[in-house]
Formats: C-alpha cells, structure tokens, sequence
C-alpha cells in the first residue's frame, strides 16, 4: 500500500495536500501578477522559466487554472498522445 501511495499524482482527489492554497495573489492594472517568493523557491521557478497556463471548464464557467512547467507538460503531453498515436498508427498499418 505504501507503494501505491508513493505513486500517486500530486492532482489525485486522495492526495493529502491535493487542494491546499498556496498564497493569494492581486492582477495589476496591467493584467500581471507576481508569484510569491517562497512560492517560486518552493516550485524551484527562476527568472525565465516558461509556465503552461491551461483550464478546466465546468458548466460554461471557468472552474479553475493549472500552471505546469512549460517543460514538464511537454512530457505529460508526451506520455499522453504518444501511447495514442502509437496505436492509431499500428491500427491503421492493421487495416492495410
């Protein structure tokens, strides 16, 4: 059990600190907003660094923001639509 713990997804509804509000921040007249030091130390983010800001929909109304390494969620995608075009790919050599 320990194991299947270990490997859980930071965004799993089980997850002990899956909804946990980290800071609050204020948009400025110009639409920016800043990132809490110990929030950027805690996420190891630097000047530079490229965030995916994607969201979640929910009867019409925005529900809430995710923002990933820029990086990170190349990889999530990756490992998402690879495995899918793989095997559309082998489907489609199948019907030939």
């Amino acid at each position: 059990m320990a194991d299947k713990e270990q490997k859980q997804h930071c965004c799993t509804p089980s997850a002990a600190e899956c909804c946990k509000v980290e800071s609050v921040v204020t948009i400025d007249d110009r639409g920016q907003m800043i990132l809490p030091k110990e929030l950027r130390e805690k996420a190891g983010l630097v000047a530079g660094d490229k965030l995916v800001i994607a969201t979640s929909m929910k009867n019409g109304k925005l529900g809430f923001l995710m923002m990933f390494r820029a990086d990170d969620f190349a990889d999530m995608v990756k490992g998402v639509v690879g495995p899918v075009m793989r095997t559309v790919w082998m489907d489609d050599k199948e019907e030939k």
